[in-house]
């Protein structure tokens, strides 16, 4: 059997061996996870108070208006002093391939790091097991708690908890909705009753499945209904640093004993079996959010959140052992074969490139972002018109778009032949903010002096009250064959 088929063989046997104790909850037994302080808890920590923005932001000002408003109705987007219109959507659709192929990227070098730090469900779901730590207690209390009989200290601690995890909901679903409107006002309307039917129903549809996913289901939208977590298999390979227990280092387990002879350690009995550092004391599944037992290998449960990182390193402390028993790791590091650079993985620099054009893309679309936006159409029946002057006419419309928040007025001019008549713009035309305004104008040149069947026109409009704002678009004008 040749090398390859046999460690293809090998790995099957290994992967056949890790499934026989794979473990799914599906929803029959509770998972209350143990809290233990550490370097990765600190982290998760930190990155969930990105989400204190989802709750705040939408609360900062900028010249009068709410900073960040995605106003759907008004088909408009603003952030602080940039107004994104529909016409530049294509730039939405730039950010969303650039945080698509991140999420690629990060999955391929570190796993699931975005399910464990940063997805809103493992987020919320953290914040109301913690709340539900400090109502109901330890892992053990909140167990006998859910088994003991329905009494009034019971209910109380019940009631007060489910009352919490509403109103969290509650400001989910308002936070989320004030993202599209006026935050303050909406605050109003709500006080006041006057809030539209759609707001209500966006409130109570947020806390109704905030309430439900992180209160009751937790774990079960994991491994149920996410569909990166199905997915997410397919974008690791040998390279990918997971949380990872050392197999090697910690078999075969045994509980710690006490040294009596430390004389002789070094040279057991022939009889003798060594243990390995694992003292199988069972605190990397205690703190598992998924209750998964990362002994058992890489399994579909795994968030990659490192907690399991946290207790075992404690136990490590504890036991006068060298950390790492269980640490962020690569299988080929695991397996002792040379670890691969970031640079010489084709899948993850071609991840990189792509993101790097969306981002050159964002960055030019930011750049060239005016307040002003022209689209010139000539009239094709008749293409041009010889009046009785001598004077060959074209006709012409300009849809001309105010990216602004104010009415503002702007000069147009034609250039591209130096006896070009412009008519109809005699005088700054009047453009409504945030919307696109139509004028017919009309081109005339004379008869004798046109020399070709077409030539360039470029059209120019100027802000009257912002000279350097502009905007220039190129058309033809047309007349007979000389």
């Amino acid at each position: 059997m040749s090398e390859p088929v046999k460690e293809v063989q090998q790995n099957l046997e290994q992967l056949c061996h890790e499934a026989d104790y794979w473990h799914v909850n599906t929803g029959g037994e509770s998972i209350h996870a143990k809290r233990m302080p550490g370097f990765y808890r600190s982290i998760k920590w930190l990155s969930m108070t990105v989400w204190l923005a989802f709750f705040i932001g939408p609360y900062f000002r900028w010249e009068g208006r709410q900073a960040i408003l995605l106003d759907i109705p008004g088909r408009q987007f603003h952030f602080y002093d940039i107004t994104i219109l529909p016409q530049d959507v294509w730039m939405l659709a730039l950010v969303l391939l650039f945080f698509a192929l991140l999420l690629a990227a990060v999955t391929s070098i570190a796993g699931r790091v975005f399910c464990g730090y940063f997805c809103f469900q493992t987020v919320w779901t953290d914040i109301f097991t913690w709340i539900e730590e400090k109502l109901e207690g330890q892992p053990s209390k909140r167990m006998k708690l859910e088994n003991a009989p329905w009494t009034f200290a019971k209910v109380r601690i019940k009631f007060l908890k489910h009352t919490v995890w509403l109103l969290i909901g509650a400001m989910t679903g308002i936070s989320f909705t004030a993202w599209f409107t006026d935050a303050y006002q909406l605050w109003y309307d709500y006080l006041t009753l006057q809030a539209p039917m759609f707001a209500w129903l966006t409130v109570g549809v947020f806390t109704f499945f905030t309430y439900l996913f992180a209160g009751h289901m937790r774990e079960q939208v994991c491994f149920w209904l996410c569909p990166y977590a199905r997915i997410q298999g397919v974008m690791y390979d040998r390279e990918t640093i997971l949380p990872t227990y050392d197999f090697a280092r910690g078999e075969p387990r045994g509980k710690l004993k006490k040294i009596e002879n430390t004389v002789n350690v070094d040279k057991p009995r022939q009889n003798d079996v060594l243990s390995g550092d694992c003292i199988d004391c069972k605190q990397c599944v205690a703190v598992c959010p998924t209750g998964i037992d990362i002994r058992h290998g890489q399994q579909e449960g795994c968030i990659t959140c490192a907690l399991c990182i946290d207790a075992c390193d404690i136990v490590m402390d504890k036991i006068k052992r060298p950390r790492g028993l269980i640490r962020y790791a690569s299988l080929d590091e695991i397996e002792g074969k040379p670890v691969i650079k970031l640079s010489r993985r084709p899948r993850v620099m071609l991840y990189m490139l792509i993101m790097v054009l969306a981002a050159a893309g964002i960055i030019y679309g930011l750049n060239t972002l005016g307040s002003l936006e022209l689209k010139v159409l000539h009239e094709r029946q008749p293409l041009y018109v010889l009046r009785s002057d001598g004077f060959v006419q074209n006709k012409y419309v300009l849809k001309i778009l105010n990216k602004t928040k104010n009415d503002t007025r702007v000069t147009v001019n034609a250039v591209g032949h130096e006896a070009i008549h412009l008519v109809g713009a005699d005088k700054p035309l009047l453009l409504q903010a945030g919307r696109v305004t139509a004028y017919t104008l009309f081109i005339r040149i004379p008869g004798d002096v046109v020399l070709t069947e077409s030539m360039p026109i470029v059209y120019r409009v100027v802000d009257t009250i912002n000279p350097s704002s502009y905007a220039e678009y190129e058309s033809m004008f047309f007349g007979p064959a000389p």
